[in-house]
């Protein structure tokens, strides 16, 4: 017999039209009366020893009171590569340093060093690192970016969990969160996994990216930061993989990530382009980082520099499409890279760096016989 208005006894039998239970009350007229109702039912039962959190939240506040801007976990203005709330993936082939970016971050979230790669990193309380893949060797790895004077400053705050997971994080979607909060970890610590693949078994299929992406909004919805470790699939011709659809596995993966940055290079390269697929505001990459003997990395601002590549054009200039070849590393700059060259120019003309020249058509394109240029300022009557 079906519940009258879904209702159901004390006893867990379904109450009849021609049943009025005396206990019988209105169904809910919102979500909200629901959602308390349903929280004041769970408090009256005897074997309810835990507070369920269903995360219901005022819209208005939600909409008005929460910051408009992305806020940097590392990142400065609208130069963002970690936003809070979201996830970080860091992807690439193997031996490109992952793994070193990584320990750079966490070393900065712990307040042992101020940047990571040229971008100011925010202190944390507490970070725990998922060594799941070849923890040893993770070990030996991460061990340079720390010296022994920091050793009262990381007991305590630097949780690591060697090897796989007790539970699959696809398998149980809750099993990412408890991890977590085992380890102490609690709203502002952050979490390393290191890697995904050793989290969830199965990537390539959707349901198990799905489960994933599942259990990482519950870690990131109980306000801890997530930064992972990813890798590329492997391709045979038609160019290395520098694509957001070439990170291996599900379309979740990236789908549910907030920031997604390839190191793009070849294996054990000291020198590794920094690209930027997925980014919470501007995009940061491209950036050219050398991995140095001591274990530490910088950037090569001035390699994508677009003023500096105006420069290396001499007085003829130069177009969004020459810019886009050097900026993106690429013999044939696609329509969105030649996109981003032209605002980085223009960004150039706004701090008053370069000053454009429009071609034959207004300036919108390149495939003119007289497209339009960018020069340095002052040099732009050297050519006409």
């Amino acid at each position: 017999m079906p519940a009258r208005r879904g209702y159901f006894d004390t006893q867990g039998q379904p109450v009849g039209h021609d049943e009025p239970d005396e206990t019988d009350e209105a169904a809910p007229t919102s979500l909200v009366e629901w959602a308390e109702r349903h929280r004041l039912d769970n408090d009256d039962t005897d074997d309810a020893d835990e507070e369920v959190d269903d995360h219901f939240v005022d819209g208005a506040a939600w909409l008005f009171d929460e910051p408009d801007e992305a806020p940097a976990l590392w990142g400065v203005g609208a130069r963002v590569l970690w936003s809070a709330g979201e996830a970080l993936t860091i992807t690439g082939p193997p031996g490109v340093g992952k793994t070193s970016v990584a320990a750079q971050v966490v070393s900065a979230s712990l307040g042992l060093h101020a940047t990571a790669l040229g971008l100011p990193v925010t202190e944390c309380r507490r970070v725990l690192y998922l060594a799941m893949d070849r923890p040893a060797q993770a070990r030996r790895n991460i061990r340079r970016f720390f010296a022994v004077a920091d050793r009262d400053r990381l007991s305590g705050r630097l949780i690591v969990k060697k090897g796989p997971p007790w539970v699959d994080f696809a398998v149980d979607s809750d099993a990412f969160l408890e991890l977590c909060e085992r380890a102490g970890l609690g709203p502002g610590d952050r979490v390393v996994v290191d890697s995904i693949k050793d989290a969830a078994v199965g990537l390539s299929e959707d349901r198990v990216g799905a489960e994933y992406n599942r259990a990482r909004q519950k870690v990131l919805t109980a306000g801890i930061d997530v930064l992972e470790l990813h890798h590329m699939v492997k391709k045979a011709g038609d160019g290395p993989p520098k694509t957001l659809a070439d990170v291996y596995g599900s379309q979740h993966i990236t789908a549910g990530a907030g920031s997604v940055v390839l190191l793009h290079g070849v294996a054990g390269d000291q020198v590794v382009m920094l690209l930027h697929l997925k980014q919470p505001v501007d995009d940061v990459g491209p950036l050219l980082v050398t991995h140095t003997p001591d274990g530490h990395s910088t950037v090569d601002n001035a390699a994508t520099d677009v003023v500096e590549m105006v420069r290396q054009r001499g007085p003829k200039g130069a177009t969004a499409t020459d810019v886009a070849v050097l900026l993106c590393d690429t013999a044939r700059p696609t329509r969105s890279q030649i996109e981003k060259a032209r605002r980085r120019l223009t960004e150039g003309v706004d701090r008053g760096a370069l000053v454009r020249r429009d071609g034959d058509r207004g300036g919108g394109s390149d495939d003119n016989r007289n497209p339009t240029r960018w020069f340095l300022r002052g040099h732009e009557a050297e050519n006409g």
